[in-house]
């Protein structure tokens, strides 16, 4: 890594400040700059987390202009409205894209990283993309990282082992479109059709309850912001670390899978030159095809967009 790191964070709302303390539990950055369209609110949070020094590892935290940002290595946006109780990823799109158009307006000619966290993130990884004639390895979105960590999360719980020794993806769409990748998915190692009482019944659960989880979520408490902001530090740390990570981000897909012309999440390795080597896993016929279909939700999502 870098001498001296800097990540900038735009939006400071639940999900940009959830971001800001784990990238600084991280130890990340040495240099960590806020912004939000209220001036006041990104204040407030620089001045609270500094205060926190002691407790993390060196780092200075200040509030911003996006100018300013243009010169850090890494840049997460989290601005734009959050998702309401009974609203799909999708029905942000309007919203949220006339936000990130403007802000890819400003970043013509960045060299640093791009991480987009705004929902609907793959919609969103695309228009930034296009809009501010950036590579594409180098404009990320999560994805289909805070998917896969639930799977495995659950998978975990219902086997009883530790989520770390489950190795199992999630692709396509952060939505209501996504695809468990359960042909290949591992715990210890061993296909989990090899563990007792391991059923489609069981699969089938799990799925749906991954799919659903940030709609319970946001029905109890409004917002999904701490496990995203988990998701987040790490997927900085592995770019900024050059750690060449396999993580299945989003970004804008060239022929990976057969999918073209639209963002998606696929294994992909991370590291300091941004998403450079998309990943095609096995997947099975129904799985492949699932795929097909949530890159075409997708496509559909991009030509509704108000342009």
């Amino acid at each position: 890594m870098a001498a001296n790191v800097t990540i900038g964070i735009i939006g400071t709302g639940w999900v940009g400040s959830s971001v800001a303390i784990s990238t600084l539990h991280a130890g990340i950055a040495q240099d960590l700059l806020l912004h939000d369209a209220r001036t006041a609110v990104a204040e407030g949070e620089a001045m609270d987390l500094a205060h926190g020094a002691s407790f993390y590892p060196a780092a200075t935290v200040r509030a911003a202009d996006v100018d300013e940002m243009l010169g850090a290595d890494a840049v997460v946006v989290a601005a734009g409205r959050g998702g309401r109780p009974n609203e799909s990823r999708l029905d942000l799109i309007n919203d949220n894209a006339r936000v990130v158009r403007g802000l890819a307006e400003r970043f013509r000619g960045y060299d640093g990283v791009v991480v987009i966290v705004t929902n609907p993130v793959d919609v969103l990884t695309f228009e930034f993309t296009r809009t501010s004639g950036m590579p594409a390895a180098r404009v990320l979105g999560t994805g289909t990282m805070l998917d896969s960590a639930r799977l495995r999360q659950m998978i975990g719980r219902t086997i009883g082992i530790d989520p770390q020794s489950v190795h199992a993806q999630v692709v396509g769409e952060h939505g209501d479109s996504e695809v468990v990748v359960w042909s290949g998915a591992r715990a210890a190692g061993v296909p989990l059709s090899h563990w007792p009482a391991w059923t489609a019944e069981t699969e089938a659960r799990i799925a749906t309850s991954v799919r659903t989880a940030a709609y319970e979520i946001i029905q109890r408490k409004g917002a999904t912001n701490h496990a995203i902001g988990l998701v987040t530090a790490a997927l900085l740390r592995a770019l900024l670390r050059d750690e060449h990570r396999v993580l299945t981000v989003s970004r804008v897909q060239d022929g990976a899978c057969g999918v073209r012309d639209v963002a998606l999440s696929l294994p992909t390795v991370v590291g300091r030159s941004g998403a450079t080597q998309v990943i095609a896993p096995e997947m099975n016929d129904t799985e492949r095809a699932a795929l097909d279909r949530s890159a075409d939700v997708l496509r559909r999502a991009i030509a509704a967009v108000d342009r």
